[in-house]
């Protein structure tokens, strides 16, 4: 039990030091040799538990999807309206683009990993179908079209993982969170959208 335990601790931690270099290197600059080093254990003990680099990768995409859904799963029991669900939805999501290893990791792999599902495929349901409540309930115009309005969530989720990334790269620091951002420019879309006054919030 206790060797088991270690090792769990010991795969977990991998997965973590992998994300972490798979963020900041890309799938192509990441190699076993660095993310032995970060993780501080041998190289032996890297291949023992992920035999292949896309295997580690696998894993960190799977850890990032976990949390999605968890996040998912914690908002599923919300009562406000569908268009405050909405904008809390995509804020929980910059929450975690920003905060989350995994997850920035996990959308940089679908990228550059040929053949990958996207992560949009987690959570768009959830807001297309939110979007199309509050269409029906008449908290969007007329104007606003659900299929318009997923394709606009789409891109501020995208825009807010390119725009952190862009700072990470850069080595300078945003003048404010993604989460802030977020909320300031659904505050922006909401004004021609709502057909009453709705406030995200962090």
């Amino acid at each position: 039990m206790v060797k088991q335990e270690r090792a769990a601790r010991t795969r977990e931690g991998l997965v973590h030091a992998a994300a972490s270099q798979f963020d900041l290197d890309g799938y192509a600059g990441a190699s076993l040799v660095r993310i032995s080093k970060a993780a501080g254990i041998s190289l032996g003990a890297v291949t023992f538990h992920f035999p292949s680099k896309a295997e580690l990768a696998e894993a960190v995409e799977s850890q990032g999807r976990a949390q999605v859904r968890a996040t998912l799963s914690r908002m599923a029991v919300g009562s406000a309206p569908a268009l405050e669900q909405l904008g809390e939805l995509t804020l929980e999501l910059a929450r975690l683009i920003e905060q989350e290893d995994t997850v920035r990791a996990m959308v940089r792999l679908e990228r550059e990993r040929p053949g990958r599902a996207h992560w949009s495929e987690i959570w768009l349901p959830t807001a297309d179908e939110l979007l199309r409540r509050a269409y029906d309930s008449g908290e969007l115009r007329a104007s606003a079209q659900p299929e318009a309005m997923s394709t606009l969530v789409v891109h501020l989720i995208a825009g807010a993982e390119i725009t952190l990334r862009r700072h990470r790269a850069a080595g300078t620091a945003p003048s404010e969170g993604a989460v802030d951002l977020l909320a300031r420019i659904w505050q922006l879309v909401l004004t021609g959208i709502s057909a009453r006054r709705i406030t995200p919030g962090p």
